[in-house]
């Protein structure tokens, strides 16, 4: 298959105003998905509608006009919903048997960036021979259909609702959070009017933080990206627990009533345990190359098989799809609940984590103690332009020498991200010192290298 040239492992994504991200890019985008679209409605009655939702950075208004025009001038129908965490447009893609949606987010990012991501009917991420057409169409010339043929548009006023009803639907019959204090921090993100309300229908007393945007303070020292302001109100409301999320509400980290951190590969393990305790047995989970050791471990000692994707959400549902299990994520918050949505769902993560909370009787802190994590060290370096890390001599072998230290309980891990202009070092093992010591040499064996 042929390389792509704009789409990365989640959409297109980069810094408002450079070659890729800016209007009349995005207007283009716009159309060439228009036209790919127009050619797969061809000879069926379906209209063919697209949703466009945005999280809540000032450049999304920009560029929900960009795409607006672009898919109206190759005749297509558009709906707008407005600020919406990207879940729901998962979800909404499907209730309303649209042909595609599309997120205008760049989602854990700084405000200055933005992206456009993309779901199929089916609310999944479009497979890479729809994302190679679009990329084929971007080459050619952009023409607007005639007038009588030109895209249609409406706005969906209820969608918040809609998705919110979705979101409580997903816990089992008669659940409440009646007596349990939550803080949620929302990121001044795309879960602001969204998030609070469902853990206020569900009975909770809800304390929320960083559900106040304004353009630009999208993920500014709030949600899941920097926890600390939900750790200490946590601690200082005295409240049961936090849920942080991220700027467009695919991500959650929660922080127990102590406001320590809980993070993605713990709340996945508290998830499975649950599962296992309703069915006695689980069928299985999907992390990722990054998930912590001490998380595969505990996953065996309950007896739940255990799968290492490729770092990226399309990854781990394409290896859940594979061994057709329901559970996967990765230890950054991204948890999709297979069966209960199509895509990494925070809130909906957030809830399945709450049904334990409640089903056991137990609390957080308890909940996750089951689960050992190994000392793990991440350090980002980075990228002036893309690198081929197997055609390094001096990195491969200071990662072959880390590995040597480390022994077989141990594990180094580098790579390119696929959102960010970095390479990620990862260091993991049962000493802490020696772990941060091997990560500090490799970080700086890499940063000499890409230099």
């Amino acid at each position: 298959m042929a390389d792509k040239k704009y789409f990365g492992t989640d959409g297109i994504r980069g810094r408002v105003g450079n070659d890729v991200i800016n209007p009349e890019f995005v207007l283009k985008l716009g159309w060439a998905v228009g036209k790919v679209f127009s050619e797969e409605r061809r000879g069926k009655s379906s209209l063919g509608r697209v949703l466009i939702g945005k999280d809540t950075r000032i450049s999304g208004y920009m560029f929900e006009s960009a795409l607006e025009a672009g898919l109206v001038a190759a005749g297509i129908d558009v709906a707008l919903l407005g600020p919406m965490p990207t879940p729901a447009i998962a979800y909404l893609t499907r209730t309303f048997n649209a042909q595609a949606g599309i997120v205008i987010s760049a989602s854990h990012n700084p405000y200055h960036d933005n992206g456009i991501k993309f779901f199929s009917r089916a609310g999944t991420k479009l497979p890479d021979e729809l994302e190679l057409r679009v990329e084929s169409q971007l080459d050619m010339p952009m023409s607007t259909v005639d007038s009588d043929q030109l895209g249609k548009v409406a706005r969906i006023e209820d969608a918040a609702g809609r998705y919110i009803e979705f979101c409580k639907s997903t816990t089992p019959k008669g659940f409440n959070l009646d007596g349990l204090t939550i803080v949620v921090d929302c990121a001044n993100g795309a879960t602001y009017h969204v998030a609070p309300a469902v853990l206020k229908e569900l009975g909770a007393r809800v304390i929320a933080i960083g559900a106040d945007p304004d353009g630009i303070n999208i993920n500014a020292g709030v949600g899941s990206t920097s926890p600390e302001l939900l750790q200490k109100t946590v601690v200082e409301q005295r409240a049961d627990l936090g849920i942080a999320l991220d700027g467009d509400g695919d991500r959650v980290l929660m922080v127990d009533h102590a406001g320590d951190l809980v993070d993605g590969d713990e709340l996945l393990y508290v998830i499975a345990c649950n599962k296992v305790r309703e069915h006695g047995s689980f069928d299985g989970v999907v992390g990722t190359l990054m998930s912590n050791l001490g998380f595969e471990l505990a996953l065996n000692e309950l007896g739940v098989p255990f799968a290492r994707a490729k770092v990226g959400d399309r990854y781990v549902v394409e290896m859940m799809r594979q061994h057709k299990w329901s559970l996967g994520g990765e230890s950054s918050g991204h948890i999709i609940c297979g069966d209960e949505t199509t895509t990494g769902d925070g809130i909906v993560a957030a809830l399945q984590v709450l049904t334990a909370v409640r089903e056991s009787e137990r609390n957080l802190r308890e909940l996750r103690s089951g689960m050992n994590k190994f000392p793990q060290r991440m350090i980002n370096v980075k990228l002036s332009g893309k690198i081929d890390l197997d055609d390094q001599p001096a990195i491969l072998s200071a990662v072959n020498e880390a590995e040597n230290q480390l022994g077989k309980k141990g594990r180094v891990l580098l790579r390119p991200s696929g959102t960010e202009p970095v390479v990620r070092v990862m260091v993991e093992g049962e000493d802490e010192p020696l772990v941060g010591k091997l990560a500090e040499e490799l970080a700086g064996v890499v940063e000499r290298s890409v230099a």
